[in-house]
């Protein structure tokens, strides 16, 4: 079961693991029936959750979750990025292949993991805010964070599956499945927990200023969703320009699977104007987007036949940028567009490209395009650039065809197939997986509507 099952898991709000040696030295003078009827051992009673301790255990363990979710697997920061035109499947796994193709199923496996990922940082955030207030309230601004980081969880979610996602909850320890919901009530879930992540760090609370930037852009990147786009700008306009919220990885943790299965693996090729309508995220020679082209026992994918090019915006053990100052400018630039300010947008656009920021020591300014759509594509252009491999791409898509009424064909890779012939499909979100099924109230995407 997928989140289903993650509820009554996360009821919890902890998971730990037992190694075969310690099952076994607790349980080396039981008889085998005994042993076979532990019940649960891999979750903690809920009443154990008591003290300043489980607190801080229970919010390192919503961040763990967040890198897993970002950073830390198969996720939705990929499959997004797979299903628009960030990157290439140079893999033999039918599920990456039909990702990259837009022949997405629900029955595609690795679909589970990628929602439940942040599904599990969205429950357990709010375990984490339910225990912290009792037993460790103070300072507010870890409650503030619990909050912050379920709203961005929620507006993820939002952004890459259909319409139709179920949130379960628990109620006094039991599941209570998830209605059908649409992918817009995710940025309305998001925006509200956002707001009560600046609730609790209003006033001189330890920690505040990090909580409250990173609760600004989720509000403003919740509103952008929603077509809201002079309150998106308001929301962001404290956070300044040289802020980042950021994952990390080590040797003691996970590797960053966004270097695994770019640089490491070649499963994931960087892409290049995919399907005629995607981006030039490799000939384009940006410096936000490294490229590296194969050579040698490199020159080629896993598949042995797709070519194969590396970015190295990932390292293997280094941090992936989730939210940062440098989005929040790009919202403003956008809010001006949509005022009918193209002089504001380019400035604001051009303020980000001729100072260094984000690890670029600076870029040409831009000219103004002279027409409403060139100056949109400007601006989509400038946020893939800047947020490439963040999990921003997807939403962006969806949006021109949502805000900006472009046809979906004309907005997603379309056309011949890059490997193994045929065309692409026609999916344009991320379908919700099969297991979701075992909700009684899940009978599937309510559409597939960007």
């Amino acid at each position: 079961m997928t989140l289903r099952a993650l509820s009554r898991r996360a009821r919890a709000g902890l998971f730990r693991t037992l190694s075969v040696g310690a099952v076994l030295g607790a349980v080396g003078g039981c008889s085998w029936d005994e042993t076979i009827k532990v019940v649960d051992p891999d979750v903690i009673n809920p009443a154990d959750l008591t003290s300043p301790s489980a607190a801080l255990t229970l919010r390192n363990g919503v961040v763990l979750r967040l890198a897993q979710a970002t950073s830390g697997g198969e996720n939705v920061l990929l499959l997004g990025g797979l299903l628009a035109d960030e990157w290439r499947s140079g893999d033999t796994f039918e599920q990456r292949n039909t990702t990259d193709q837009r022949n997405l199923i629900p029955e595609n496996t690795f679909l589970a993991g990628a929602l439940r990922a942040p599904m599990r940082v969205y429950v357990e955030a709010q375990t984490a805010i339910a225990v912290t207030r009792q037993f460790q309230p103070v300072p507010r601004a870890n409650v503030g964070l619990m909050f912050a980081l379920a709203g961005y969880s929620a507006v993820l979610i939002g952004e890459h599956f259909c319409n139709g996602i179920p949130y379960s909850t628990i109620s006094d320890g039991q599941v209570v499945d998830g209605l059908p919901e649409p992918a817009d009530n995710s940025n309305i879930r998001a925006i509200a927990f956002a707001d009560s992540a600046l609730r609790e760090t209003s006033g001189p609370v330890a920690d505040s200023t990090r909580v409250v930037f990173l609760a600004a852009v989720v509000k403003g990147r919740a509103l952008l969703n929603r077509g809201q786009f002079a309150a998106a700008a308001a929301a962001v306009a404290a956070v300044p320009t040289g802020f980042v919220y950021q994952t990390f990885h080590s040797v003691n943790s996970t590797t960053n699977v966004n270097w695994n299965l770019n640089s490491n693996t070649r499963r994931y090729v960087l892409s290049d104007r995919e399907g005629g309508n995607g981006l030039p995220f490799r000939t384009a020679a940006d410096p936000r987007v490294r490229t590296v082209v194969g050579t040698g026992t490199r020159r080629l994918a896993f598949d042995t036949e797709t070519p194969f090019f590396e970015t190295t915006n990932f390292a293997q053990f280094g941090p992936v940028i989730l939210i940062s100052g440098i989005e929040a400018r790009l919202i403003e630039a956008e809010a001006a567009l949509r005022a009918a300010n193209p002089a504001q947008m380019l400035a604001t656009l051009n303020l980000l490209r001729t100072q260094p920021v984000g690890g670029v020591a600076g870029l040409a300014p831009l000219a103004d395009p002279g027409n409403e759509n060139a100056r949109v594509d400007l601006v989509m252009r400038e946020r893939a650039f800047w947020m490439f491999g963040t999990g921003h791409r997807l939403g962006d898509l969806r949006r021109l065809v949502r805000q900006y009424n472009r046809p979906v064909e004309s907005v997603y890779p379309t056309g011949v197939f890059h490997k193994g012939g045929g065309i692409y499909g026609t999916m344009a979100v991320i379908p919700v997986s099969f297991d979701e099924r075992n909700n009684p109230n899940f009978k599937g995407c309510t559409d597939l509507r960007p």
